[in-house]
């Protein structure tokens, strides 16, 4: 059969422990190409790729060439590959020997034209950058080289052009988590040492991350905890119950954080920005908690709290309504005059007191007192008497209370106004806070989007 006369014809004095060249200053030129099939496995922690490519080489073998005239005009064959001579090609960012196919032939053309094509599972080394993940653009290079020959024995080249590898993804199958981007190529010599120089080609892998999932999962509830928390402002300082809600809050976004920790990609190198919005949302709820304890602290009404110093009215109670635009600022100022007013008040009902010897305030009282104390006396009735002064200074006592505890519902108000104006202030402040970090993160993000 012709097949078989043809291949004996070709291996029967084949040599193939030598470079198939008739002339040894002769370079053996061998064109190589790449399509990316699938992206594996991306292995942050590690830094290592795992890809599934399709490799071909070409090259000229000097003694594998016929007349096809002499064989049924047969102009190509496939031999074995362990029969002949290949060169020793390989990746230099290769960390792990992956499960490939083994393709055990090569076609020859009657020129002498071999080419060897073979489905290779890569797993090679790549410097991965996750600062920021998941909108995260990977660059991985595989490097092609002679492991042995240098440039004048074994000089390597691309096999089709440029531009067609870059967009080539007609054999791209994988829909995974990872999207193919585009695939650059790039030729130089390499030496080391002012050794002889080796020929490199070199292909850049660039892939992007497909953020849906996570954007899902990780992004969405902890946005919807933070508007919760924003929420929260809106009850009331004094009732105690915002105390418990952002405690809630709090412990809610700890156990999300737990549970999310195996999904963020680990690694020594940095630290992705994603970790840093959790960690700032975290620092944010507990400032957030802190602020309501100390609004809390400060409405609650006490019976030995002091009067609020004119400076805090002056700054919160005037300036600060006016600055925040509070609608209810002029109820504000009215409660102050009225709370003046009482206070006056007191002191006047104090010194009127002083000034009756039996401690009451009006005159006619006074008079009908004495009146009766001189028809007692008259009559020479001593109990009824001191039984008439217990009571007069128990009704005093209980008018001293009663002023005693309307002045500290004034104090109490006054300590409430105050807290209320604080609480919007400090609400505004953190509120801005939480749009500028929420701009500057969506800002970011966006550009690595779309870069």
């Amino acid at each position: 059969p012709t097949l078989r006369r043809l291949s004996h014809y070709l291996l029967a004095h084949y040599q193939k422990g030598s470079r198939p060249v008739r002339d040894w200053r002769t370079t053996t030129n061998v064109a190589i190409d790449l399509m990316v099939y699938a992206i594996l496995s991306v292995d942050e922690k590690n830094q290592v790729l795992t890809t599934y490519i399709w490799y071909r080489q070409h090259w000229t073998d000097e003694f594998l060439k016929w007349d096809p005239a002499r064989f049924d005009n047969l102009t190509q064959i496939s031999l074995p590959v362990e029969s002949i001579w290949v060169p020793d090609i390989l990746i230099n960012e290769f960390v792990d020997v992956g499960k490939s196919p083994h393709v055990p032939y090569v076609y020859v053309s009657h020129h002498g034209e071999v080419q060897n094509l073979k489905p290779i599972q890569v797993m090679t080394a790549c410097s991965l950058d996750i600062y920021s993940f998941p909108f995260d653009v990977q660059n991985c290079s595989l490097t092609f080289t002679s492991w042995l020959h240098h440039i004048r024995d074994i000089n390597l080249s691309l096999w089709r052009q440029p531009e067609l590898v870059k967009f080539d993804r007609s054999v791209f199958m994988n829909q995974g988590e990872w999207e193919l981007l585009y695939v650059l190529s790039h030729f130089q010599e390499f030496s080391v040492k002012s050794s002889d120089s080796y020929a490199e080609m070199k292909f850049y892998v660039v892939i992007r991350r497909r953020p849906l999932f996570y954007t899902v999962s990780l992004l969405l509830p902890s946005i919807f905890l933070m508007v919760m928390d924003i929420v929260g402002f809106y009850l009331p300082p004094h009732s105690g119950e915002r105390v418990s809600f952002k405690i809630t809050l709090l412990l809610g976004y700890s156990v999300f954080l737990i549970i999310v920790s195996d999904t963020l990609p680990a690694t020594a190198v940095g630290t992705p920005l994603i970790g840093i919005y959790f960690v700032v949302c975290m620092a944010l709820l507990v400032i957030s908690l802190t602020e309501t304890i100390l609004i809390v602290r400060l409405v609650h009404k006490q019976d030995l709290q002091p009067h609020v110093p004119e400076w805090v009215k002056h700054l919160l109670l005037e300036r600060a309504t006016i600055l925040l635009c509070i609608r209810d600022r002029k109820k504000f100022s009215q409660s102050r005059t009225q709370s003046s007013d009482i206070s006056r008040q007191v002191e006047n009902n104090d010194s009127t007191a002083k000034l009756t010897p039996y401690g009451c305030e009006d005159p006619r009282e006074c008079g009908a007192v004495g009146g009766t104390r001189s028809a007692l006396a008259f009559a020479g009735r001593t109990e009824g008497l001191a039984t008439l002064q217990e009571v007069l200074r128990e009704t005093s006592a209980i008018r001293q209370l009663l002023e005693k505890r309307e002045e500290f519902r004034d104090v109490a108000r006054e300590w409430l106004q105050v807290g209320y104006v604080l609480d919007v202030l400090l609400f505004r402040v953190y509120l801005a806070a939480v749009l500028a970090y929420s701009i500057t993160l969506g800002t970011l993000w966006s550009v690595w989007r779309d870069a």
